[in-house]
């Protein structure tokens, strides 16, 4: 669960790598018996961190066929009317899990906003600024990242906003 020197590179640490972006990276058991809605609370508190600092990382569709990467605290929902007005989108939807492979190049529950086949419009919950560091997918299933929020709003040129939904 701590550092290790030995990680395989994958795009998203490459692409900090070549940044010069500071992270930390984590390593963990993948357990395919947790829910996929509950997984990311699950990562953040097997490795210790608070729920709410952990960004788990969605993708949505537009109207046109474009696509938004949405990062929000691993125990919240996306609100897609939020998250629409955000993209300055008429609606958005969430990609089928079967389309996250082709068009962002990671597979569900490894998805990172970071090192994605093109870069797309992305909106991080405004809440990441609450943090010192956040807990981002490493890119791959076992594999998380801890970095600045600032850096990783720099780096992806990322919109902050409030996109999730509220609790009742």
């Amino acid at each position: 669960m701590a550092r290790d020197a030995r990680i395989a590179k994958t795009n998203a640490l490459r692409e900090l790598d070549a940044a010069g972006i500071a992270y930390t990276a984590e390593t963990y058991q993948v357990d395919d018996g947790i829910p996929g809605r509950d997984y990311g609370v699950h990562v953040a508190e097997l490795l210790g961190h608070d729920p709410d600092s952990s960004f788990k990382t969605l993708v949505a569709v537009t109207p046109r066929g474009g696509h938004v990467v949405c990062c929000i605290p691993a125990a919240a929902e996306l609100d897609l009317k939020k998250a629409a007005a955000a993209a300055g989108e008429k609606s958005l939807a969430l990609m089928h899990v079967r389309d996250l492979e082709p068009v962002c190049g990671y597979a569900r529950g490894a998805c990172s906003p970071i090192g994605m086949k093109k870069r797309f419009p992305t909106l991080i919950d405004e809440t990441a600024l609450l943090f010192d560091e956040i807990g981002i997918s490493g890119g791959k299933r076992g594999l998380a990242l801890r970095l600045s929020p600032d850096d990783v709003v720099s780096f992806l040129g990322a919109t902050l906003s409030d996109i999730c939904r509220e609790e009742v």
